[in-house]
């Protein structure tokens, strides 16, 4: 993903711009931007976004090119790439700061026991994990 915040445009305070690409089968990872709303123009290929926020409330949509996609503030979200050719896609945040938390960078930073609470699962599957452990790596 190739950014341009107001790191990269010092008077461009009030959004952030990315170009997102995906490979076919790929998917970005599940993440969340606390600081602002995302708006998506899809450009090539064909994608599927699930969005999900507090309360079970979840919602799976299917876009291509020349769809434009809406995430809330906060809300957790994950694109896939359903087609054969590249997706890409251009985001736009209403911020100049960029702010994205990423599940892996969420449960690095997680006890382990509010952990085990949130997923019902035991508190020892959590510690037996590494503290570094890359959920889904970052596309190079």
């Amino acid at each position: 993903m190739r950014i341009a915040s107001e790191i990269e445009f010092p008077i461009s305070t009030t959004m952030t711009g990315a170009l997102l690409t995906i490979a076919p089968g790929g998917m970005r990872e599940l993440h969340w931007h606390p600081n602002a709303v995302e708006w998506q123009y899809y450009l090539t290929g064909t994608g599927r976004m699930t969005v999900f926020g507090s309360g079970g409330r979840a919602r799976t949509d299917d876009f291509a090119a020349g769809d434009v996609g809406y995430v809330p503030q906060g809300f957790g979200h994950y694109i896939e790439n359903t087609g054969e050719d590249d997706l890409e896609l251009l985001v736009v945040l209403n911020n100049g700061t960029y702010e994205s938390i990423s599940i892996t960078a969420w449960m690095a930073g997680t006890p382990d026991l509010l952990l085990s609470t949130n997923f019902g699962v035991k508190q020892s599957v959590f510690e037996e994990m590494p503290g570094d452990a890359v959920i889904m790596p970052e596309e190079e």
